[in-house]
């Protein structure tokens, strides 16, 4: 009878070995584990909590610029401030800074819209900077899990007396070690897709955000003065009045 081949050992040898789970592995990933699955919750929440904030009917209530024409084409600034009251969003709190100044020189209307707008896109971006931190983190701490690791390792064989030659001592503790850096990089790099596809729906809101504070100071700001208006004389021959008080020249009497 033919004796097994290497290659038929190695094939018994990894149907015997079983697939550890996520579980196992992070369990034997040393105590540099625990920041990261943190991490990984923590990025969790902040993307579904984003997800259910940066959506454009929340941003601007569908049929919020209808209710505020219809209102301000009669000049009701009381029912614009209630339209805005009652359609609560950020577009509504940018529109209702500019209705509160409305009145004032163009410069002053347009300085509380600005100031408005920035103040929704700052609470539209809050919390994505955890993402950037988590993106940069999590692959450190990884690392630094693998150097914890490998010092067990090494220190491992090292106190053995009979270390010389057996791998296997070596070989089982740069597995638990790597198993951090692989967990470590798995956080960040969906972290750093998440933060960009994030920013991009910011940046598409801001810019409906954009369209329509300018929309609005175009409509009901920046009014054309109406044109001057002179004086003539009627169809009678009657003097304009603007003659009747000039004086007349030196000489020339009435």
């Amino acid at each position: 009878m033919l004796s097994n081949t290497p290659l038929d050992s190695v094939t018994s040898l990894l149907a015997q070995a079983a697939t550890p789970s996520v579980f196992e592995l992070a369990t034997k990933g040393g105590i540099m584990m625990i920041p990261i699955t943190l991490c990984s919750l923590v990025v969790v929440a902040v993307v579904l909590e984003r997800l259910a904030v940066l959506r454009l009917p929340r941003v601007i209530v569908p049929g919020f610029e209808k209710k505020l024409h219809d209102a301000m084409e009669t000049r009701d600034t009381e029912q614009a401030r209630a339209v805005c009251k009652k359609n609560d969003s950020p577009a509504a709190r940018v529109i209702a800074a500019g209705l509160d100044k409305l009145g004032h020189s163009n410069e002053v209307v347009e300085k509380h819209l600005t100031a408005a707008g920035e103040n929704e896109l700052f609470l539209l971006r809050r919390r994505l900077r955890v993402l950037t931190v988590i993106a940069a983190v999590a692959p450190l701490l990884g690392l630094t899990g693998t150097i914890f690791g490998m010092i067990r390792a090494f220190q491992t064989v090292a106190i053995s007396g009979d270390s010389l030659g057996k791998a296997e001592l070596l070989a089982g503790g740069i597995y638990e070690a790597m198993i951090t850096t692989a967990a470590g990089l798995l956080v960040a790099m969906p972290t750093i897709i998440f933060y960009h596809w994030l920013s991009s729906k910011v940046d598409r809101l801001a810019r409906e955000l954009d369209r329509i504070a300018v929309d609005f100071v175009e409509r009901y700001v920046l009014e054309r003065p109406p044109a001057p208006k002179f004086a003539s004389p009627s169809q009678n021959g009657a003097v304009p009045v603007s003659s009747v008080n000039e004086p007349m020249p030196a000489g020339v009497e009435g």
